[in-house]
């Protein structure tokens, strides 16, 4: 039994509030445990130089800690960006343009902001499956506004933290169960179960493929909860058209 009383393959209370917010495209505010993060997503009428004439639109991502998301405060990042959110914005990005038909977009970009106001462990994890939810919310907007032809997703994505604490495999770890962890690992997943990225590493000891592959079952049962709740949290309406471009592009890649 784990401190909150959870079994070692239980996940957190998970709660994802859509339209958290009046003004952004798209909103969300994602509670695992006690970690929160307000993600948005903001649409641009413009693409990066990289992009221009290209026909395709981008996605990218910022991500923040607020100073008293934790027990003491953190200083508010301004101009340069720590080494730490640089890499995990740069991990939100690349996982949702993993999903999402670019070349579908027009030339648009798509910024999602991800700011934890509430940190317990697996904050990158949470931001990418908030950021999902908020991300939809955007590209239906779209749609509605005769922007796009469909929600171009390719499949519903989230992330969840796994380790091994004491050998034992644990899902969805809190921050004292990371910062003891012999072994800790993100797992970022579409709902088919296909993985967009793995981020693990051993503390102590290597570890065996075995315990590897213990913890991708314990991650891929997370992402099937997660993904039920993103789907409560966008409706019928939105899971009905993610649905069926999923099903579009599935048919492309059979023909």
């Amino acid at each position: 039994m784990r401190r909150d009383g959870r079994d070692n393959n239980e996940m957190r209370t998970i709660k994802i509030t859509r339209s958290y917010l009046k003004y952004p495209e798209g909103s969300a505010l994602i509670e695992l445990g006690d970690t929160r993060v307000i993600c948005t997503a903001t649409i641009e009428e413009k693409v990066p130089a990289f992009l221009k004439g290209m026909e395709q639109g981008w996605i990218t991502a910022e991500y923040a800690m607020m100073p008293r998301s934790t027990e003491v405060r953190i200083t508010r990042e301004r101009g340069k960006v720590n080494a730490r959110s640089s890499e995990i914005q740069r991990l939100i990005g690349r996982s949702l343009r993993a999903v999402v038909d670019l070349s579908s977009l027009g030339e648009r970009t798509i910024w999602l902001d991800c700011d934890v106001i509430q940190a317990d462990g697996g904050t990158r994890t949470a931001a990418i499956s908030g950021a999902y939810v908020a991300l939809a919310e955007a590209l239906f907007h779209l749609r509605q506004n005769e922007k796009l032809e469909r929600v171009p997703f390719y499949d519903y994505l989230s992330a969840v933290s796994v380790g091994l604490f004491k050998n034992a495999p644990l899902l969805d770890l809190t921050f004292e169960e990371d910062s003891n962890a012999g072994v800790d690992m993100n797992i970022v997943m579409t709902a088919a179960g296909k993985m967009v990225e793995l981020q693990g590493s051993a503390e102590e000891r290597p570890f065996s493929r075995e315990q590897m592959d213990q913890l991708l079952d314990l991650g891929a049962a997370g992402v099937l909860e997660i993904t039920a709740r993103q789907k409560g949290a966008l409706g019928s309406e939105i899971d009905a058209l993610i649905k069926s471009s999923v099903a579009y592009y599935s048919s492309l890649l059979e023909e």
